[in-house]
């Protein structure tokens, strides 16, 4: 039975964080070599501080035998639609590529489920870019239905 510990992100955690983002890239092979060196980049603190201070987003990683295998990004959001009712938004959802097809990403998810639950949250929401369809599969396969098209707009 897989068993992963989470926990708040600290500092430290950001260049692990960063690089579980990076590696599941939905270009994949196409995706760009990460620059170790850009992990010291500041606005990564920023970032990291901006969301630490807000208690209605939580930075997690998780871990298996004292090692992050995971991170995802759970944020609270307010609304007047369904009488006030509160969604969750898990973000930047990410299991380490060798720990994909062992149970670890489900356990992740239904403990970010979990904490959207205990927030009040009537809905779980996440998106997923549109090539990366065994990530599709893998959110279908723990109960998530599609039901919006997303758009975009870069700035």
């Amino acid at each position: 039975m897989p068993s992963l510990s989470f926990r708040d992100a600290t500092l430290a955690d950001i260049a692990t964080m960063i690089q579980l983002s990076h590696a599941g890239d939905a270009r994949g092979k196409d995706t760009p070599p990460l620059d170790p060196t850009s992990l010291d980049d500041p606005r990564y603190r920023a970032a990291f501080d901006e969301i630490a201070s807000d208690p209605a987003h939580r930075l997690i990683v998780a871990e298996r035998h004292g090692e992050v295998v995971g991170t995802l990004q759970i944020s609270f959001i307010p609304g007047l639609p369904n009488f006030g009712m509160k969604r969750g938004l898990l973000e930047n959802v990410h299991i380490r590529a060798d720990q994909r097809g062992s149970g670890l990403g489900s356990e992740m998810v239904q403990w970010a489920v979990d904490r959207c639950r205990e927030a009040c949250c009537g809905v779980v929401q996440l998106t997923s870019n549109k090539v990366r369809l065994d990530a599709h599969r893998f959110y279908e396969k723990l109960g998530f239905t599609k039901s919006h098209e997303g758009f975009k707009l870069r700035l």
